[in-house]
């Protein structure tokens, strides 16, 4: 993959900055005809990527408790129906697979899309969906360190032979392998001081979401430049590991995004959701170093990814 331009390049024509849209989560109830609908739109506008929250379910208020359809499942009927952008889980929890059958998950969709997945992973933070299904929620991050050892050497390597504290694999192989020679692209789903120890010596690309940096261009300078301060400590060059931002936008309709409890809730300020608004956010983000951003919509519709098209025009 190539690497992004450092703070002090500038960024020509033909690295443009990548945009793409998160598809619904629990916003409200989507139907398999809707966001197939919704997918291909948003590859017809132009949107260079999609991308699924891999989650289980949320308590939402008024004690209403709604799940999302199983991401990699969807993932895999994505990419049928689509034959350009980029998918991806966003971002994928390790602890709700083994690790090496993630990788085998991982795999396979981007074999069925052609090479177009990209594999973001992160240790997960939503305790009530743990309890629900069964899963370990203690020691997340050190899990999270084991199952990434795992997946990083199947994807790339195609074999992995590991025994640790909580995952253990025995010359595990990985046949067929992915798409393209060593895989899928590798995404951190995480800026935490940990997680980026563990995972900036490794990935391709770091995430932030829009309420960790404010939704501002100011907030993802600041969390840019902290990320690529722990990068050179993990021996990475200037800009080797891609930046990438979710962005919350709000059109009209837009009536808030609700997640369930916890401080994804964290109130900020929405691009507006007109064409010019949201191309000039583009722009400024990716003059300050993003090099993939993923539109968070509200309200989340054909009509909003139609809108968002008309920006990606511009730009």
């Amino acid at each position: 993959m190539t690497s992004p331009p450092s703070p002090d390049q500038p960024r020509s024509p033909s690295e443009r900055i990548r945009v793409g849209v998160q598809l619904p989560e629990v916003e409200r109830r989507v139907e398999w005809p809707e966001l197939l609908d919704l997918a291909r739109a948003a590859e017809d506008v132009g949107l260079d990527s999609l991308w699924l929250g891999d989650h289980l379910l949320y308590d939402l208020p008024g004690g209403v408790t709604r799940g999302p359809w199983e991401a990699w499942t969807s993932l895999a009927a994505l990419a049928t129906v689509t034959s350009r952008v980029q998918l991806g889980p966003f971002v994928a929890s390790t602890s709700f697979h083994a690790p090496a059958m993630l990788a085998k998950m991982a795999a396979t969709v981007d074999a069925i899309a052609g090479g177009r997945l990209v594999l973001g992973l992160g240790a997960g933070w939503n305790e009530r969906e743990y309890q629900a299904f069964g899963f370990p929620f203690d020691n997340r991050v050190a899990r999270f360190e084991e199952a990434l050892t795992i997946i990083r050497q199947l994807v790339r390597e195609g074999r992995s032979d590991f025994h640790g504290r909580f995952y253990s694999v025995d010359n595990c192989v990985i046949d067929p392998p992915p798409a393209r020679p060593g895989g899928p692209p590798l995404m951190l789903g995480s800026t935490g001081p940990r997680m980026m120890r563990i995972g900036l010596p490794h990935v391709d690309l770091w995430n932030t979401w829009w309420s960790d940096y404010g939704n501002s261009v100011p907030g993802f300078e600041s969390m840019r430049e902290r990320v690529e301060d722990a990068a050179a400590q993990a021996g990475r060059e200037p800009g080797e590991v891609g930046a990438t931002a979710a962005v919350l936008v709000r059109f009209a309709p837009g009536r808030g995004r609700v997640m369930g409890e916890g401080d994804y809730n964290v109130p900020v300020e929405p691009v507006p959701g007109s064409p010019a608004a949201i191309a000039e956010h583009v722009a400024a983000l990716g003059a300050a170093g993003a090099v993939h951003l993923q539109l968070v919509l509200d309200p989340i519709t054909i009509d909003s990814i139609l809108e968002v098209g008309k920006a990606v025009a511009l730009l």
